[in-house]
């Protein structure tokens, strides 16, 4: 799997594969769940550690790349962050 800073340079470098319509899946830490949006090119790659989304309810957002969890190309899904190890909590005796 490549990481997310080389397919979001992707996106914005190469003219015909960055054609397409983009979707994201990033884990919204305030509703506590993962939101897809679609994404314009233009967005993609303007900064090294955030992406610029609009939410459904109309308000932006400045994700941190390490919060995207997926990335569909025309409804095709080219990406996806491994999930994290879970924690496993240990007993202080």
């Amino acid at each position: 799997m490549i990481p997310i800073q080389d397919l979001l340079n992707r996106v914005r470098w190469d003219e015909v594969f960055g054609q397409a319509r983009f979707d994201i899946a990033y884990y919204d830490r305030v509703q506590k769940k993962v939101i897809r949006v679609p994404v314009p090119r233009s967005l993609f790659g303007r900064d090294s550690f955030f992406l610029d989304v609009i939410a459904p309810d109309g308000t932006g957002h400045s994700v941190p790349l390490h919060r995207v969890r997926a990335v569909w190309r025309d409804g095709v899904e080219i990406w996806r962050r491994k999930q994290p190890p879970r924690r496993i909590r240990r007993s202080r005796f």
